[in-house]
């Protein structure tokens, strides 16, 4: 025993010894994205407009820090160190270079459970006059912080311990109309939560299943409490708020700085509130004062945290999707990779640390930093009718409806349900429905798939064996596809392409039974009739290479999965490099047209894999006798 315990021992020691200095700093590369990109920063060309952009964000961060903190059931300062901390946080560690985290409304409105939960103001025992002199706020909001920040801080531990699991790799299954459907019943849940402030109403805090439909039939059912003034007042902030920033959008090209139409609101109404004051007057609920500085920092208040787990498990779920989808969708516009393990890393860093220094919990968020700001009183209406406002891109998701519908009535099915489900319950349950409701759906749709006929793959091989002799088509591939393509396999589908293009030669080693090498891998390269399959195209200096891919396999196909052949398409259209598809089913050709827009586009689709190379020699030949003819 004593021996294999040296054994052990020593082979710790020899794995220690042998790390090199660049297997040190491989790691720091990988775990501190800030140490790739800052030393390559271009300060002449990027620290100007960088600078202006990021004055303009926190100018509109401010109003939804004060805005999201009052969401969140906490004192509005704590929304100005939420918009400040987590951003710090994730520049060093987050990998979405147009991403930045901040307070945000739907893990404000998890937070809020908690609070409510566990310092209710119909129990607290303490007065606005008992001064916890921190800030010079009160033991009641000072209570409140803490269970805000416990949410926060196991929340973080949550991400970071996904993330030494390696959770990020599961991702996959988070599907676009997943992601969509929950954030737009999430969405849903902050307007409603607002509405007793828009209204000008005093209602306990309703929470909790079914708690949507409660809060609507409290609504109604006191409905003569509204106040004219709140409304009146809510609905002018709303149609400005709405009018500017449409307009923003509109000349956001001929304008070169936006008008922070969140702030402006709000210093308005601020003053008028103080000149008028409409608090004693007209009786409107208004937030205070807000404090100057930050506090010291001091730990969460550990004790509570096996009381907030279920609100911690949300803000870690809910703020990662959400946050992740925003990186993905930045990170595929201009052009660069996000790792989805690293994310779970940044973020949770971004909720532990913040957590020390009296922040709610944050994820991703419009505005990059935040100021502190120290005023008068805000009337909670104009606030929020800021936070109104600023889900309007969310609640905006439900005209992806209309597009699922056209694509895939099964993703569109699973968008309404996962909807519901969050509406009813929760986000987070709506999330963990929409995943294993997926999960269920492709089991059964994949069990009930066909695969590609042996007759199929033979007539392919035998009609390029009697085109292999033509030069004009020597450079061209037929790519047989033997799966279903959705989301559980579309990103490999789209690599494994990439790869054959991107080789420079290289073939695969033979096989002895052919049957083996049909069934291999996911594609299929059939060259010259043999089942070597060529993983690279020749230098074509005068022909344009072109791709086949003999869809008789694909027997179905998710919303995912169109979207993956539509940027093969348009990828592989950048390389200067033609894609047909051939045995196209009738639905896939509606699903990429549509979803594509690929009516202006020269022919792609074909019965067969011998009319796309007909038409790919008809078309050479065509263009060598136009080449003749300019001769």
């Amino acid at each position: 025993m004593a021996g294999a315990k040296r054994r052990k021992k020593s082979a710790v020691w020899r794995k220690i010894h042998a790390l090199r200095c660049e297997d040190i700093k491989l790691w720091c590369l990988r775990r501190l994205p800030m140490l790739k990109w800052a030393p390559s920063y271009n300060l002449k060309e990027n620290l100007i407009p960088d600078t202006v952009s990021g004055m303009m964000l926190a100018i509109q961060q401010v109003p939804q820090g004060l805005a999201f903190a009052v969401l969140s059931s906490v004192h509005p300062v704590f929304g100005l160190y939420g918009s400040l901390f987590p951003v710090i946080i994730y520049a060093v560690f987050g990998m979405g270079r147009h991403v930045a985290t901040g307070t945000f409304a739907l893990t404000s409105l998890i937070s809020a459970n908690a609070v409510e939960r566990l310092v209710s103001p119909a129990s607290n025992n303490f007065t606005t006059s008992n001064n916890s002199g921190v800030l010079g706020l009160s033991e009641f909001e000072m209570q409140r912080i803490g269970v805000a920040a416990a949410v926060s801080f196991l929340g973080g531990i949550i991400q970071v311990a996904m993330f030494v699991l390696h959770l990020g790799s599961a991702t996959f299954l988070l599907t676009e109309p997943v992601i969509s459907a929950m954030t737009t019943g999430a969405a849903t849940h902050v307007v409603t939560s607002q509405v007793k402030y828009l209204l000008g109403m005093k209602m306990p805090y309703i929470s909790g299943p079914l708690g949507f439909f409660y809060i609507y039939a409290y609504i109604f059912e006191n409905i003569k409490s509204v106040r004219l003034e709140a409304l009146l007042l809510s609905l002018v902030s709303l149609v400005v708020l709405i009018l500017v920033k449409e307009l923003n959008e509109k000349f956001k090209r001929k304008i070169k700085v936006v008008l922070p139409i969140d702030l402006i609101l709000i210093i308005a109404t601020s003053i008028g509130c103080y000149c008028a004051d409409m608090e004693y007057t007209y009786g409107l609920e208004v937030v205070g004062h807000i404090p100057e500085g930050i506090p010291a920092p001091k730990a969460p208040s550990l004790n509570i945290l096996s009381e907030v787990v279920t609100e911690a498990f949300g803000v870690a779920l809910v703020g990662y999707v959400a946050s992740l989808a925003l990186a993905q969708g930045s990170a595929k516009q201009f052009k660069y990779s996000v790792d989805d393990n690293q994310e779970l890393l940044a973020h949770g860093l971004s909720n532990v640390i913040p957590s020390f220094f009296f922040c709610i919990p944050s994820a991703a968020a419009m505005g990059r930093t935040a100021l502190l700001y120290s005023t008068g009183a805000k009337t909670q209406c104009v606030l929020a009718s800021v936070i109104v406002v600023g889900l309007k891109g969310m609640l905006m998701q439900f005209r992806d409806l209309k597009k699922y519908w056209n694509v895939d009535k099964i993703d569109w099915s699973i968008w309404v349900s996962t909807y519901v489900f969050t509406v009813c319950f929760a986000a987070n349950v709506g999330l963990l429905y929409g995943v294993v409701c997926t999960i269920v759906i492709v089991i059964f749709r994949f069990q009930r798939a066909k695969t590609l006929s042996l007759k199929n793959m033979k007539e392919v091989e035998c009609k390029f064996k009697t085109e292999a002799d033509c030069e004009s088509l020597q450079q061209v591939k037929i790519i047989s596809v033997n799966n279903p393509l959705v989301f559980l396999n579309a990103k490999k589908f789209h690599n494994d392409l990439i790869k054959i293009i991107q080789k420079d030669s290289a073939s695969t080693q033979p096989h002895d039974d052919p049957n083996k090498c049909e069934q291999n891998t996911l594609l299929n390269p059939v060259s010259n009739g043999n089942c070597h399959g060529e993983l690279s195209l020749q230098p074509c200096p005068n022909e344009r290479c072109a791709v086949i891919l003999d869809c008789s396999g694909l027997t179905f196909f998710d919303y995912t999965g169109v979207s993956v052949l539509l940027q093969i398409y348009m990828d592989f259209k950048n390389r200067s490099i033609d894609v047909l598809l051939a045995h196209c089913k009738e639905s896939l050709v509606k699903a990429m047209q549509y979803n594509g827009n690929l009516g202006s586009e020269n022919l792609i689709f074909f019965e067969s894999v011998s009319s796309a190379i007909g038409a790919i020699h008809l078309n050479r030949n065509f263009s060598k006798l136009s080449d003749h003819s300019e001769v």
